[in-house]
């Protein structure tokens, strides 16, 4: 396997106001965009072409990677007109792809943290003669995720969407995001307009006899969707939890990249990340959150498992927990956020505005 497609379209809803300004696959984790993370690891699996199918905030991508050479990699990008889905993304991209028709294409989505094995996914399929193979991995509580039960040779029997009912939830396998095509079988998909890979390409294959291989790799894995998911995904890339080669430091509590100005007696744990040009004030706390590039965090604020936005200013002795502070938003002294809060780019709360708990 030599080559890719990198599903990196979708608005990022869930992730606002993160992703107003920003694609999510461009919203930094562990100093770097996320994208370069999913990149490094397909290089590491020895995968040299991969075509990125683009949509929202299309422009953003080709500036930052170029053609990927910096990477080792040949970068393409293909942009949807209009929403295609998932399997509609990979359809547009096809005319880019080098490989025979029995030769594997790997692709995966652009929102999923994951120690998958890239290398065995291939063998897999390449062993067990599938038509497609995907990347499933177990998980506590799958309501909110499509089941793939399985044979004991690991051949799909089923895509169960999003069951919610005991009698429903047959297996604890998900479908985790990552496939390996047979490059023939991505013409099959109707091309032109949206197509959801999970809801009518596998199913439709496996009416037709295809042969679906799920391959069970319950290592890390984590949907960055929300927030708060995106923020323990950055941490956990920091703390090495989450392997990446991409992190551009040494795994530890803390991450501060160059440019950087941090207080010496302001501390930082938990995977905490300072971005470029950020300053960090004395008598600051930060654990477990994100500061993005030019946010400025004053005297002895309190962030805990919060990610604040590019260029923010976080205002004297505030506490934020759990909480998204948009890009240039500005929090005046004394205010506490918690539980979920999001604040929009370029808001301003006055000091002492808002309180979770009555003052001491």
């Amino acid at each position: 396997m030599t080559e890719a497609i990198l599903l990196v379209g979708g608005k990022g809803t869930r992730l606002r106001p993160l992703t107003v300004n920003t694609p999510k696959p461009m919203v930094r984790a562990a100093g770097v965009p996320f994208l370069t993370h999913q990149l490094a690891r397909a290089k590491a699996a020895g995968v040299d072409h991969i075509v990125l199918a683009t949509s929202y905030l299309a422009e953003v991508f080709e500036p930052h990677f170029g053609d990927g050479s910096s990477l080792g990699l040949h970068l393409e990008y293909v942009t949807e007109e209009e929403p295609l889905g998932t399997g509609g993304a990979i359809r547009n991209v096809a005319s880019r792809l080098h490989s025979g028709p029995d030769e594997p294409v790997l692709i995966f989505n652009g929102d999923i943290l994951t120690g998958l094995d890239i290398g065995a996914l291939v063998r897999t399929h390449e062993t067990t003669g599938a038509d497609v193979s995907l990347h499933l991995t177990q998980v506590t509580d799958p309501r909110a995720y499509g089941l793939v039960p399985t044979d004991d040779t690991g051949r799909v029997l089923a895509f169960l969407e999003k069951p919610q009912t005991p009698e429903e939830i047959v297996t604890d396998q998900i479908n985790a995001g990552a496939y390996v095509f047979r490059r023939s079988v991505i013409d099959t998909i109707p091309a032109g307009r949206p197509v959801s890979v999970e809801r009518e390409t596998f199913p439709e294959l496996l009416a037709t006899g295809a042969h679906l291989q799920g391959m069970v790799d319950s290592t890390y894995w984590l949907d960055l969707g929300t927030p708060a998911a995106f923020v323990r995904g950055s941490a956990d890339l920091v703390l090495g939890r989450a392997p990446s080669p991409a992190v551009p430091g040494r795994c530890g509590d803390r991450l501060v990249l160059p440019t950087a100005r941090v207080a010496p007696d302001a501390k930082l744990t938990g995977g905490t990340v300072v971005g470029e040009g950020a300053f960090v004030a004395e008598g600051a706390r930060v654990f477990g959150s994100t500061i993005l590039p030019g946010a400025v965090i004053e005297p002895g604020a309190v962030i805990t498992d919060s990610l604040i936005g590019t260029r923010a200013r976080i205002g004297t002795r505030s506490v934020l927990a759990d909480t998204v502070i948009g890009d240039g938003a500005v929090i005046g002294a004394d205010n506490e956020l918690r539980s979920g809060a999001r604040i929009w780019c370029n808001a301003h709360i006055p000091p002492g505005a808002l309180r979770f708990s009555p003052d001491a």
